[in-house]
């Protein structure tokens, strides 16, 4: 009986040393949305999402807020000039269902080629609250190899995930140095991020800071007072009085602080700041808001988020 045992022991260990590794999705940097790539696909460094650079077949990733869901169905379900043949149905998959809809397309040279429309709303998981869009695309030529099985296959394998923090702010066009101890709220696809002294829930129901880089600005050194007096003014703050402003200079860059006081959403009582730095056909502008009771403890964190702030 222990040989018996032995022996079946040893048999099931073989066949599990022996069996294929599971695939795991992929997702591309930043993406809650990943999926198992069919052999010939791999990431592109063009846009979210893989390709397969010598049969010209690709599929894009789309992250997009929970409200884009009704627009992308209904237009998945009317005539487009640029598609054909529009046909759609349910499609469950392995994490859900999704709406599916497949239509033929012509490259802008001509080529004839055919279109999978994976759209779905997840609605429970590590990830909610946003529109997953995926779109695969194939040369007719390529249908050979790239057939409905093999797609659907894939669009099978669609998996969500709630984004590493380290991921999501990698992608920032500038690098986050110090956090001062508040913790990531949100990371924005516009290089926004926004800090919060509370690690969950609302963030702007404790100080908070808001980092972002705009395009523009005034030319001249001489508009940028009232620039940044606009700016603030527009803040998602209420009554605000501006009580203190001064030019100065941020990690060797022309910049403005201002000051303030103000209410939040709740009427109570709060105190703003905005710092500006100005570059080349741009500015960062960080502001920092905090209940007036801690504002002193506060502002030195502000200040070493902003000092922290550089390049990549």
């Amino acid at each position: 009986m222990t040989r018996i045992c032995a022996l079946s022991a040893f048999v099931l260990v073989s066949l599990l040393l022996g069996a294929p590794a599971m695939a795991e999705p992929v997702f591309p940097p930043g993406l809650r949305i990943g999926l198992e790539p069919p052999p010939g696909m791999v990431a592109s460094r063009r846009f979210s999402g893989f390709e397969d650079p010598e049969r010209k077949a690709a599929i894009l990733i789309l992250d997009l807020p929970v409200s884009a869901y009704t627009g992308l169905e209904k237009s998945l379900s009317t005539k487009q000039p640029d598609l054909a043949n529009i046909a759609r149905r349910p499609f469950p998959f392995k994490n859900g269902t999704a709406l599916l809809a497949t239509a033929d397309f012509k490259e802008k040279d001509g080529t004839p080629g055919h279109k999978w429309f994976f759209l779905a709303k997840p609605a429970a998981g590590p990830a909610t609250g946003f529109t997953a869009f995926v779109t695969i695309q194939v040369p007719d030529s390529q249908r050979a190899f790239y057939t409905d099985a093999v797609v659907e296959k894939v669009l099978n394998t669609v998996a969500f995930r709630a984004t590493p923090v380290e991921e999501q702010l990698g992608l920032l066009p500038y690098k986050l140095g110090d956090r001062a101890g508040f913790h990531v709220h949100q990371v924005l696809p516009n290089g926004v991020v926004i800090l919060s002294e509370k690690p969950d829930g609302n963030p702007y129901g404790a100080a908070y800071i808001v980092v972002s880089v705009v395009g523009g600005g005034p030319s001249q050194p001489e508009d940028r007072p009232r620039f940044a007096q606009d700016l603030l003014r527009s803040s998602p703050v209420r009554d605000l009085t501006i009580t203190s402003g001064e030019n100065i200079r941020i990690n060797g860059l022309p910049g403005s602080e201002l000051r303030a006081t103000a209410k939040d959403a709740s009427n109570a009582p709060v105190k703003v700041v905005q710092w500006l730095r100005f570059g080349s056909g741009g500015f960062m502008r960080i502001v920092g808001v905090s209940p007036t009771a801690e504002w002193d403890a506060m502002f030195p964190r502000f200040r070493a988020v902003r000092d922290g702030i550089g390049g990549k």
